[in-house]
């Protein structure tokens, strides 16, 4: 029973939050929110794995939740992430407005968002996914300004139309499993399976880019470049640092749980996804480094970014499973960073423009402080965490199926980080270094929102330091599924 109450507790306060008009007690619905839905959690996290089915759909068809490594890991980012922006969030949609329908969505997010990680078959997972979409996409409309409705809708369509897509896939699939619940190394009926290889592989081509709609994938990846530049800075943190990994999940769910890496290495599918994530990512930080808006070019960084997450999960080795799951977490943390840092300056000073931001680091030096620890991370500069998972995605690629593809990974993600410095760093200089004709007078945000940015900065950092122990409990996951 204990599995239900991180989705669970959230709905219900979510509910209570909209109901209620008095700023300060539903800023304390939400506190209670966060810090419950993390308790339980964590409780969920230090059991051993087990499971709980809710209903049961056309006989064989089930919704049930249950507990493994991978949940864990998610369940541990989500509530760290989204207690911390909530706090950086109380100011900052006091000044925006609509305290009750920001908070109501935002903490309803997080139940949908437990579901999701603790979904133990594709029903469920889907299930989750899918009301993800449709509650996040209120945090893009907020102001209800038309910018917002047309990005709003766009990031539906493309989601729910990706979900759908792997949907149908599913649907075809479903008849080669051997279990309907997630199984390590894959549930294919193997005698089955071997058929009908091609077609599965089709479908598997499909499932992913499906559900890569969501995690920025080319094709799908125009709603994201949309959606941030006119959503809360808040909105946009989660967005790019969770939201995005709720694809990223499904996909690793898809690889590993339901086909399994035997499957699938060596295969053209596999090389085709490995293809379309490297052109992401180049295409990702190319469009990004000739943006001038600041939040839409950390908008096309995510879409760079979290393809590097792609690229590892599809190398189908150790090294780049590894790789990819602990760019999950860095990125989640620097991303939020940086978000959160651009929203800073925007509620201080209303520039949205790079070219606006000569002497930003006198006025804000702790804003700007996090932001160059999120910047140097993102590059992949040691001994930031960044470079970590950026070692083990090179590792990866130098042990790939198809050595020219690794190469190719190798050198695509080396021109992504100096493209990467290219985009960012230069904001960096002239915030710091704007010339002697700028003067500038000092005024930092308040605490609310500078705390929260120095904890995710201090995370940047000691992660980077002492990476071992979760580098550990990743090599223990994937010796489970290799």
């Amino acid at each position: 029973m204990l599995l239900i109450l991180p989705i669970l507790l959230p709905v219900v306060v979510g509910i209570l939050v909209f109901l209620q008009k008095e700023e300060a007690k539903r800023n304390r619905l939400v506190v209670l929110s966060v810090l419950l839905t993390a308790a339980t959690a964590l409780a969920c996290c230090l059991l051993p794995d087990q499971s709980l089915t809710l209903m049961t759909i056309e006989g064989t068809l089930t919704v049930t939740l249950a507990v493994d490594s991978v949940s864990r890991l998610f369940l541990i980012v989500i509530c760290v992430i989204w207690a911390l922006v909530a706090f950086f969030a109380f100011p900052y949609i006091k000044h925006e407005g609509k305290g009750q329908q920001f908070f109501g969505f935002y903490t309803v997010t997080q139940g949908t968002l437990m579901g999701l990680a603790l979904a133990a078959n594709f029903v469920t997972l889907y299930m989750f996914f899918e009301c993800m979409t449709l509650i996040t996409s209120p945090l893009v409309l907020h102001d209800g300004r038309f910018s917002s409705r047309k990005a709003a809708l766009k990031y539906m369509g493309y989601s729910v139309f990706g979900a759908g897509v792997a949907l149908a896939g599913f649907f075809f699939l479903a008849g080669y499993l051997t279990d309907q619940r997630f199984t390590p190394g894959g549930m294919l009926d193997p005698a089955r399976a071997a058929e009908h290889g091609h077609l599965l592989l089709v479908v598997y081509l499909l499932m992913v880019v499906g559900f890569g709609a969501k995690a920025g994938l080319l094709p799908m990846q125009a709603w994201l470049t949309t959606a941030h530049p006119v959503a809360p800075a808040p909105a946009s943190a989660v967005l790019s640092g969770i939201i995005t990994k709720g694809g990223v999940l499904a996909i690793l769910r898809v690889t590993y749980y339901m086909y399994g890496a035997e499957f699938l290495q060596n295969t053209w599918a596999q090389k085709t996804l490995l293809i379309l994530a490297l052109a992401t990512i180049f295409v990702g930080s190319m469009l990004a480094y000739k943006e001038q808006v600041l939040k839409k070019r950390l908008a096309y960084s995510t879409v760079s970014q979290v393809s590097y997450v792609l690229f590892g999960l599809l190398l189908l080795t150790p090294e780049g499973f590894c790789g990819g799951l602990l760019q999950v977490v860095f990125h989640a943390v620097v991303k939020n960073v940086l978000f959160l840092a651009a929203g800073a300056i925007i509620y201080n000073t209303h520039y949205t423009e790079v070219d606006q931001l000569r002497g930003i680091g006198q006025k804000m030096p702790v804003t700007m402080w996090c932001f160059t620890l999120g910047t140097l991370s993102l590059i992949g500069i040691p001994p930031m965490s960044g470079f970590i998972s950026k070692w083990y995605l090179a590792m990866g690629a130098f042990h790939a199926a198809f050595p020219v593809v690794g190469m190719v990974g190798v050198v695509v993600l080396l021109v992504s980080a100096l493209l990467t410095a290219g985009y960012l760093l230069p904001i960096v200089t002239r915030g710091f270094f704007p010339g002697a004709d700028v003067t500038v007078e000092q005024k930092e945000v308040g605490p609310y929102m500078t705390i929260p940015l120095v904890i995710l900065s201090a995370f940047a950092v000691l992660l980077g330091l002492f990476p071992n122990g979760l580098i550990h409990w990743l090599e223990g996951l994937s010796g489970l599924i290799f």
